[in-house]
């Protein structure tokens, strides 16, 4: 009646957890008899295992210990840094098996280190939204590729592939051709949508319905903001980035160095005489150079400095025309749509 050999452990129920793993739990009770194993502790020890979700243990008379496992159900990949787990719908985390495949959106905003129930609050909302959006359109998960919980308030998701301008049911009939290719090219761009804490099934709907008109008429779309009632923010999380103009330092007089001191020479009356004039005539000159400078000026000529200034306000008045077109940058303020 001694449990002396592994197959006397008969399991069922396990796919992801190993075998191995389980006959560590009963590692202590090899040569015992099988009416002395404590059923109850033992069913504990299984059901800390991560993968397990509960466990049944029962005794085979004569000498055999039956164990049935039911396992969680994974039903998002949860993102830490770099590395990728699973998660079920309690918040358990949950090692990637390496055979198993599935198919999730991933997940963040959840770490071991919260409480349970912490973990479990923002995985439901996360479920809630999965379930309310598959009511909404069948498939409409598949187009869900990460989903932020960082926030109770407003879960965040990027989707792709919800379609250009043809995709919505308001699309503006009159819009012109090159805006409609516009947004039919944007038809597999990612979009950050903020769903807020629920009403996910209508949120969705009205933004599959109307997002290849914001599209069309918005130009490039990359966020919307649908926690309001009837009424979407189109590009919320965009930040216009104002065109600077740039700084033109006015031009400086040229100094010419003086040369060094020295004791001067004494003169003689004809050399004084020699020096008088030639200063008289360097002040004829420069009053004659003084006065050619502000005919030139009078007739509308500009110094070097007058020049660079005006080339400046002429680039800063290109780079306003350019950020006013759609599609620009600084030309992408959040706006409200009505639908």
């Amino acid at each position: 009646m001694a449990l002396i050999h592994p197959e006397q452990v008969e399991l069922t129920g396990n796919q992801n957890v190993p075998r191995a793993r389980v006959l560590e739990v009963f590692a202590a009770d090899r040569n015992r008899s099988v009416l002395r194993i404590p059923l109850d502790e033992r069913r504990r020890q299984l059901e800390t295992i991560p993968w397990v979700e509960r466990a049944t243990v029962r005794r085979a008379l004569p000498n055999r210990i039956e164990i049935e496992i039911v396992e969680r159900t994974p039903i998002a990949y949860l993102r830490q840094g770099s590395e990728l787990s699973l998660v079920d719908a309690r918040g358990a985390i949950l090692e990637r098996p390496t055979k198993a495949a599935f198919h999730f959106p991933v997940v963040t905003g959840i770490s071991p280190v919260m409480a349970q129930e912490d973990r479990e609050r923002r995985i439901h909302l996360y479920a809630d939204f999965a379930r309310q959006i598959e009511a909404a359109r069948s498939g409409a998960l598949e187009k869900v590729s990460e989903v932020d919980l960082a926030d109770v308030n407003d879960l965040r998701a990027n989707l792709t592939g919800l379609g250009g301008a043809s995709a919505g049911t308001n699309a503006a009939a009159n819009t012109s051709p090159s805006s409609t290719n516009s947004a039919e090219g944007q038809a597999d761009a990612p979009l950050l949508v903020h769903f807020g804490d629920g009403d996910f099934e209508t949120k969705y709907r009205n933004l599959v319905e109307n997002i290849g008109q914001w599209r069309a008429t918005a130009g490039r779309v990359d966020s919307v903001d649908m926690r309001f009632s009837r009424e979407a923010v189109v590009n919320p999380d965009a930040t216009p980035v104002a065109p600077q103009t740039p700084k033109v330092a006015p031009a400086l007089p040229a100094q010419k160095a003086e040369p060094p001191h020295s004791a001067a020479p004494k003169l003689t009356s004809a050399q004084k005489s020699n020096a008088v004039r030639k200063v008289n005539s360097a002040q004829k000159t420069s009053v004659a150079k003084h006065s050619a400078l502000r005919h030139r000026g009078s007739t509308g000529q500009k110094s070097g400095a007058d020049q660079k200034s005006s080339s400046a306000k002429k680039k800063s008045s290109t780079a306003k025309k350019a950020a006013s077109k759609p599609g620009h940058p600084a030309a992408r303020p959040a706006t409200y749509r009505r639908f």
